[in-house]
């Protein structure tokens, strides 16, 4: 069994599709790892999936998607179902990223920034992965600078999911800048 195909499995069921597995997230997006596991190793494809496995998954994932505390885990963000995963409002650093194609930035500039269907705004602590995730829009991508610090203090709530990532509800035009990737 693959890893990356695991992860993209548990982001599938964790973050979009949770009736895929008959899966219930809680009210805070948790379910149980054990119940999780025994529904997957139903599947074909996932019978010989072990809870090493999925532990190894989240530990050694770049990206942090998933936690585990006790016996639940959850995605930690990306989420389109309906339920409000939560964490504790942190103030951001002064400045933060988000790449996105030209077309939506035209949108932005007006609107601000929204979580469309997800439940967040997804926004990153270094240029790189900012581009990186705007390159999945548009080959060249537009960079947003967002004014967290600023947003924040005007009442914009943020999140901070895992190290290099901030979740925050709609930011307003006006704290945001832009400029070509």
């Amino acid at each position: 069994m693959n890893d990356k195909e695991l992860s993209k499995y548990l982001s599938l069921v964790l973050r979009h599709q949770p009736e895929k597995l008959n899966v219930e997230l809680d009210d805070e997006g948790f379910t149980s790892l054990s119940d999780l596991i025994a529904k997957m190793q139903a599947k074909p494809r996932w019978a010989g999936l072990h809870e090493r496995d999925v532990r190894r998954v989240v530990r050694e994932s770049d990206k942090q998607r998933y936690e585990i505390v006790d016996d639940r885990i959850r995605a930690r963000y990306g989420h389109s179902v309906h339920q409000a995963v939560s964490y504790d409002p942190i103030e951001p650093p002064e400045i933060l990223y988000h790449g996105t194609s030209p077309d939506a930035a035209v949108l932005i500039a007006v609107e601000g920034l929204r979580p469309m269907n997800r439940q967040y705004v997804h926004l990153s602590t270094e240029v790189h992965q900012a581009m990186l995730v705007g390159r999945r829009h548009h080959p060249r991508p537009t960079l947003l600078s967002v004014r967290a610090r600023e947003a924040h203090a005007a009442g914009v709530v943020f999140h901070l999911p895992e190290p290099r990532l901030y979740i925050s509800g709609p930011i307003p035009a006006d704290y945001i800048d832009h400029s070509e990737g």
